[in-house]
């Protein structure tokens, strides 16, 4: 099932790795790669000198309105733009996977063991390493230290006191999220360490998925014929590499926490900056019965050689430190803590240590500073800023309860020997963005209304919907580099994971879309595509997004002003396609009560679209939000198919709420609407990107069968409740997978965007020759639905294979890359989409085993 090019690419990552050591517990499945691994690809950004003189020329008005809004938001404004086409993030081929749980903030480990991207400051990243963060161990035989090494394959030129640069051909790091492991042969010492790193993001919990912590458990194996005292040291800067750390103020202090016959020590260090203060925490728990001891040095300078803390250390393998907090920093200095723990272990024996590292930045304002909001976890930690001790005495003494229950998730995927290695790795690895998309998950506040002013009794919503009331509300960035919340047209892609895994926060973000619906601010903005003005929003449209994190989310919708909001017609269906696609997979029958007006409302906006009166919605200059570089005319098969799509779950909505009435509005609109698109699309192959009759509008579009792939995830597509022939869908994907992916790249790197009959990319457009990752995962879920299993997993190895193997892109998946050279938008959201394939997985199961029961068919 794995094919031969894509073992090779496997080994490659593990080809410089010398020892045999595999590590204590390390599963068999996930991520793997050699800490002296080099990628050889180097790829760069997509920017706006990559735009075709061909695209130049037809977009130059964008252009130029997009040139001064940057000039205005970065020179005038002093603020970063939502997207920034001169300044994209370079690839850095570091990272691995991030700690901490959904919506707290996330702090970044590279696969190497550096600290280096860091989102405390909700939606906004800072992409520094920090040199000081480290784990050091320390070797003691016979009251002498014989070994003390930095785990570092960096040679930085500060703190050169310590002894840098281990040998990165004697380890390995290994990623399953939300856990990893890195395996450290130590050279001539006999000794291995393997460091287990556990965040708590665990599906279907809504409690301690929340919390903004992270375990490190150090398994030690000394296969000496002698004892050895083990000791481990964290070293932390009190901050995350930006220019506050040295802006004078922060503070540490050591702490002492013992409750319900468990104790845990560690140094607080309390960061005390005017917007968004927080405390970091380096922790360890107390355990007599493995001989273990914690100590720490509760501040130095991590500057200069700092060779006083590495001889503290050396010399007896622990910390000794003034007693009380430290003084507060003068403005120009950093300070840092240390905290150590070690154990004795017997020759030819097994050791452990654990180190909890949390932060704790309970209330949070946003960019405009004008509300506060309280973190989900504040609901069981308070929101007084003194939580650290709690969190960390917590995590230290549930982390293996935590454990478990990842087991149980993940064991039935893993153990599945009809599904390839890749798959598995692809599955939970993508889902890391699900915590550090910029992600906040915050209590709603008392006073909030989400209805946006039409309540239930008027076809609207509660002011207050309990799903939210008691979950949170939820946001998370169209990507790292695209600061925009809850952007619907990817979320369409992404909610999959949601739906899935946490089903009450799919809700809630469906709760709170649908309270935006009806809400209108007819203040007119330039639209930089159009250059005309329009309205931030219309009623009965679904918005483009909840907001900017640089400004103020919730409050104020659609960060992006590219396009009129108005003009948007594929979101409108997106949320009637989410809307019972959920109800499908929760059974929520409040729900889908609550819904169906709003459902009802924005159908009727979208029947503008119908011009000519066929049941068909047509596109006029952009076909949708989504794909908003190709130019458009007439009905298109991804609009078109989204539109037969959506009437076809309002027909199934309508016969759930006894609506016949409906039901036949409905129903007449569809039949037309399936006859015209049919007629005006299909060209006995598969369907025509669009009916204008231009020389490429018989370019093959990879996603043209959207809409249905959303009904077969809903339990429809067959039958009354049917939108698209069978026959014609198995076509149009085998169309696609001759075209789109074998005859692109030698069918090694997923499906590109659009691609000519004749075999060669459509290159009309920015966005036709690119490979988007999360549309193929959902292409590939198609595949599987439509019993084309081999065709989906090949299709979406591909993408796998390219992103996480060959250009070195682990934990930052981008939105697209083309064949060769650039890629575009790192750490993006669609590719979370690669859920939608497992649920066609378990729904071809579980159809197998229906089929082979007496009575089957």
């Amino acid at each position: 099932m794995t094919s031969e090019w894509g073992e090779k690419s496997t080994a490659e990552l593990m080809s410089r790795y010398v020892s045999k050591e595999t590590g204590y517990g390390v599963p068999k499945d996930g991520w793997r790669i050699c800490l002296a691994h080099e990628f050889k690809e180097k790829r760069k950004p997509f920017q706006a000198k990559d735009v075709s003189l061909s695209n130049i020329l037809e977009h130059v008005g964008l252009g130029i309105r997009y040139l001064k809004w940057w000039y205005r938001k970065t020179r005038v404004e002093k603020k970063a733009p939502f997207i920034d086409m001169f300044s994209a993030q370079p690839l850095r081929q570091i990272y691995g996977v991030p700690l901490g749980g959904i919506g707290g903030g996330t702090i970044t480990r590279g696969w190497r063991g550096e600290f280096c991207r860091w989102q405390l400051n909700p939606g906004m990243y800072t992409y520094k390493t920090v040199t000081a963060n480290q784990f050091t161990v320390c070797l003691r035989r016979g009251g002498q230290t014989v070994y003390q090494q930095v785990l570092s394959v960096e040679r930085p030129p500060t703190l050169q006191g310590w002894n840098w640069g281990y040998c990165g051909e004697y380890a390995f790091y290994h990623a399953l999220y939300p856990r990893a492991w890195t395996v450290y042969h130590l050279p001539g010492q006999n000794v291995t360490l393997t460091c287990r790193q556990v965040s708590p993001v665990i599906p279907h919990d809504y409690q301690d998925s929340s919390l903004p912590v992270a375990v490190f458990v150090w398994d030690i194996e000394n296969r000496n014929d002698y004892a050895l005292d083990v000791s481990i040291m964290f070293t932390v800067v009190n901050g995350s590499g930006q220019k506050d750390d040295k802006s004078g103020g922060h503070w540490n202090e050591p702490f002492h926490l013992e409750k319900e016959g468990e104790a845990v020590s560690g140094v607080l260090l309390h960061h005390c900056t005017a917007v968004n203060p927080y405390t970091l925490c380096i922790a360890a728990r107390e355990q007599v019965r493995s001989g273990s001891r914690i100590s720490h040095q509760t501040a130095f300078a991590p500057k200069g050689t700092c060779s006083g803390l590495w001889s503290d250390l050396l010399t007896d393998g622990r910390l000794d430190s003034p007693t009380g907090s430290s003084p507060p920093t003068p403005k120009g200095e950093k300070v840092a803590a240390a905290l150590a723990v070690g154990c004795p272990v017997a020759a030819h024996g097994h050791g452990s240590l654990e180190f909890c590292l949390c932060w704790d930045m309970p209330t949070i304002t946003f960019g405009s500073r004008e509300r506060e909001h309280s973190r989900r976890y504040t609901r069981y930690f308070g929101t007084k800023g003194d939580a650290s001790p709690s969190l960390s005495h917590y995590a230290l003494t549930h982390y293996r309860q935590w454990e478990r229950s990842i087991d149980d998730w993940q064991r039935p995927v893993l153990q599945d020997s009809s599904l390839p290695s890749w798959y598995k790795s692809a599955l939970f690895n993508e889902l890391y963005f699900v915590a550090d998309g910029g992600t906040v998950w915050t209590e709603l506040h008392p006073d909030a209304d989400v209805s946006g002013g039409l309540r239930s009794e008027n076809g609207g919503l509660p002011a207050q919907p309990a799903v939210i009331k008691e979950y949170g509300r939820f946001a998370y960035l169209e990507g790292q580099e695209y600061r925009m919340y809850n952007t619907y047209d990817v979320h369409f892609y992404a909610s999959f994971a949601l739906i899935m895994l946490w089903p009450k926060l799919a809700l809630s973000v469906q709760y709170d879309i649908a309270g935006t619906v009806v809400r209108e601010d007819l203040t007119e903005r330039l639209n930089l595509m159009s250059g005309r003005y329009s309205p931030f929003k219309t009623k009965n449209v679904v918005p483009h997004d909840i907001g900017d994190p640089d400004d103020e989310p919730w409050l104020r919708l659609n960060a992006y002003l590219i396009h009129d909001t108005a003009d948007w017609k594929d979101l409108n269906l997106k949320f009637v396609l989410q809307v019972y696609r959920d109800f499908h997979l929760t059974q929520d029958s409040q729900y889908l009560q609550d819904m169906w007006p709003i459902c009802k409302a924005v159908m009727t906006s979208e029947m503008k679209f119908d011009l000519d009166g066929d049941g068909l919605i047509e596109n006029s200059g952009y076909a949708d939000q989504t794909y908003d570089g190709w130019t458009v005319t007439g009905p298109s098969a991804y609009c078109g198919g989204l539109w037969l799509a959506s009437l076809c779950v309002m027909c199934k909505m309508a016969k759930l709420v006894n609506s016949e009435e409906d039901y036949q509005h409905y129903r007449d609109i569809l039949d037309r609407g399936s006859a015209a698109f049919d007629k005006l699309l299909w060209n006995g192959k598969y369907y025509n990107y669009d009916s204008s009759g231009r020389n490429l509008s018989n370019s093959v579009m990879s996603d043209q069968c959207a809409g249905h792939w959303f009904l077969r995830a809903s339990g429809l597509g067959e039958g009354e409740f049917q939108a698209f022939p069978k026959e014609k869908i198995q076509g149009a994907l085998k169309s696609i997978f001759d075209l789109n992916v074998m005859s692109f790249a030698g069918g090694q790197m997923g499906a590109v965007n659009g691609m000519r009959p004749e075999g060669v990319p459509d290159r009309s457009s920015v966005q036709s020759d690119e490979v988007w990752i999360g549309v193929v995962y959902g292409l590939a879920a198609t595949m599987i639905h439509e019993g084309m299993r081999e065709e989906g997993l090949r299709t979406a190895e591909g993408c796998y294979r390219t992103v996480w193997e060959r250009l070195g892109m682990a934990f930052q998946t981008p939105e697209a890359y083309c064949e060769k050279g650039i890629f575009r938008s790192l750490a993006y959201m669609r590719p979370l989409s690669i859920w939608s394939m497992q649920l066609a997985l378990d729904a071809s199961q579980t159809d197998q085993t229906t089929a082979s029961q007496p009575g089957g068919t």
